[in-house]
């Protein structure tokens, strides 16, 4: 039966082709996921207790593609935007931001210069440091006046 199946396809698609284009419209939406849900986990993994060092790792792993890799690269340089862009580019898509939160923006609607968006993430970034290591290092030792 699923021999019938592939041969009524290939018959009506390159099956190379085919095959190939849905594995690239896969990997473009679990790197939508996959993007945006460690840019959720980097907003809010500070607030639960259980999830506090894997934030911990993951802000790390941020500011290391921001800054180390971003030697090399540019600063802000994401390695998941790298690949995910490089999907889009194999799927015809060009013009894309070099930032993903840019991206998302364009997405939503949302139109303001790139320059605004990379501040507003450092910013939005910069908070969430100083509420993990508050959380973690002066309210877990009973140092912050409440």
């Amino acid at each position: 039966m699923s021999y019938l199946l592939f041969s009524y396809w290939e018959d009506k698609f390159d099956s190379e082709l085919f095959s190939d284009l849905y594995i690239l419209r896969f990997l473009d939406v679990l790197f939508l996921a996959l993007h945006v849900t460690v840019i959720l986990f980097n907003l809010g993994g500070w607030i639960w207790r259980k999830t506090r060092m894997m934030h911990i790792v993951f802000l790390c792993m941020t500011l290391i593609s921001w800054i180390i890799c971003g030697y090399q690269y540019g600063f802000g340089y994401c390695f998941l935007t790298d690949w995910h862009w490089s999907i889009k580019r194999q799927l015809g898509e060009t013009g894309m931001p070099n930032s993903f939160i840019q991206y998302l923006f364009e997405k939503a609607g949302i139109h303001m210069m790139p320059s605004t968006t990379d501040n507003l993430t450092v910013a939005v970034f910069s908070a969430v440091i100083v509420l993990t290591i508050y959380v973690n290092w002066f309210q877990a030792k009973g140092l912050a006046k409440m």
